[in-house]
């Protein structure tokens, strides 16, 4: 077992089947070049490896603001879920957690769809406490 960050376009490429599992409209042939433009604004993609296959994807970046201070924001987080209660997920969040010390991050955050309720009963199981309701509204242009 081992956890990387995704650093070369197949290291990427390798983590869209279980990331695909999470955000179903992605699509393989444009994945490395998304993870490649958010990568220039913070975003990075750590995957944990099982027998020279990512079962685990997290995508994060780290940030400050005045409410949290110095940050670190998980965007996605998601194991395959042929490999789902195996710990995977217990120790991509604690890999994610030291990698919030190791850069000066005081708050770890992550935002949950309402409809997750195993992931919510994991990340509380994981001590992670509910804090907030997070409100979106989609903008269209004409």
């Amino acid at each position: 077992m081992n956890i990387r960050l995704a650093a070369t376009d197949s290291e990427i490429l390798a983590c869209f089947p279980v990331m695909k599992e999470l955000r179903p409209d992605l699509v393989e042939l444009e994945f490395v070049a998304k993870i490649r433009a958010l990568q220039q604004r913070g975003f990075m993609l750590a995957y944990l490896e099982v027998s020279g296959s990512p079962v685990a994807v997290t995508g994060f970046r780290v940030g400050e603001s005045l409410a949290w201070k110095q940050y670190l924001y998980v965007e996605d987080l998601v194991t395959l879920e042929s490999d789902r209660s195996k710990g995977y997920g217990k120790v991509l969040l604690d890999w994610l957690a030291d990698y919030a010390k190791q850069n000066g991050c005081i708050q770890f955050h992550l935002d949950s769809g309402v409809q997750r309720i195993e992931a919510h009963r994991f990340y509380e199981r994981e001590g992670m406490q509910k804090t907030s309701l997070h409100f979106a509204k989609h903008i269209s242009f004409v």
